[in-house]
This record gives C-alpha cells, structure tokens and sequence, in this order.
C-alpha cells in the first residue's frame, strides 16, 4: 500500500528489453535505500513494481506486457525521471490517501492554466465510463501523486497544484499531450459500485 505523498525522483539509468517485457534499472536516492530489501515494493509514477535486483544505489524492477499496455513506464527512456514512493509502514502518517499502486488506464493531459501563483492542469480521460468515480473536491492519484479533483466536465477534470508538489515530482515538467498514470480512488470506487448494483436490483 502506498499514501500518493512522493519521497522523491529516480532517474531511469538504463533499460533491458525483451518481447512484451522489460527490466529498468534505476538510480535510487540515497535518502530511500535505508532497510530496502529484495522483494521489496516501490511505486513508479503509481505503479507498484518489485525490487529483483540492488547493486549499490541501482535498482532493477521488472516490467510485465500488461503494466506496459496500460501504463506510461513502457515509453520511458533512459534518463528520464519518475515519481518514487516506498511502501508504506504500519503506525505512519498518512498525508495522502491510500493507494494500491494499481493504475487503472492513462488519461491526456489537455490544458495547463499557469499563473503567478496558481497550477492547474485538465486531463482528459482514455476510457470515460471511468468519469463516474471522479468526483469534485475527492481524490484521485496521478503519476502517484495523491491530488483533490478541483472541477470535473464531462470526461475531463483539472487538479490544481501547490509549488512544493512542483518541485518534489516530475509533473512540472509535463506538456499538454502527455500521458500519465491514473488510480481511482478505492473507496469512491466501491460507494459507486454499490449504489450502482443496488440500484439495478430495484
């Protein structure tokens, strides 16, 4: 389980490629490496992936043809940055919502509205029937970033970015175009789903 609150970014230092299936080899911040075992998880831009490798401050994380299909690990190059979080431990803070690390799709990003003192950014979704479970002022993860929905118009919704969250992720550098990570908040999911399945039953 993760809390969408970013520790940090990771350079991807080089990718082993197979069919439908590949091994990116990451620089780990040494501030994260402390107690990081084998087997252990960590979140890429939301995706929960596993430690099967740890050479020093490089670490090795498999990538199956379905986390490649649906997410945006599978266009990454060497070089580029992502979003990194541990998982998360029993008894600490939970500053952001809870999380699985299982990103549902990916949505556009289709407009940015920057400034002097305010970030927002509108995403567009791949799949809108997903718009149900995006509600106004309720949380949605995106690259891993836990964020509050600022305004939802039919399959496109915006969230609105403080500097710190600038800063400590790779979203500033994002272009209208992009694609990102999206994981549904779970317990809006399953409200929805069960209104839903009652309401067909009447």
């Amino acid at each position: 389980m993760f809390t969408g609150i970013i520790q940090g970014k990771a350079r991807i230092e080089s990718i082993e490629t197979k069919k439908d299936f590949k091994t990116h080899i990451i620089k780990m911040p040494s501030d994260l490496l402390d107690g990081l075992k084998l087997g252990a998880s960590v979140a890429h831009n939301g995706v929960c992936l596993t430690v099967t490798q740890i050479d020093g401050d490089l670490l090795s994380f498999d990538l199956m043809q379905e986390t490649l299909r649906i997410t945006n690990l599978g266009d990454l190059q060497p070089g580029d940055e992502i979003n990194i979080e541990r998982a998360m431990k029993i008894g600490d803070e939970i500053g952001g919502h809870m999380l699985s690390g299982h990103v549902y799709s990916m949505v556009f990003i289709e407009r940015i509205i920057e400034t002097e003192n305010n970030y927002q950014i509108w995403f567009q979704l791949q799949q809108p029937q997903l718009i149900k479970y995006i509600l106004t002022k309720g949380y949605v993860a995106i690259d891993g970033i836990s964020l509050t929905i600022g305004a939802v118009e039919d399959s496109r919704f915006c969230v609105n970015l403080i500097p710190e969250t600038l800063q400590r992720t790779i979203i500033g550098q994002k272009k209208i175009g992009d694609k990102v990570n999206i994981e549904i908040d779970s317990q809006t999911q399953a409200v929805v789903d069960t209104v839903e399945r009652y309401l067909d039953r009447k």
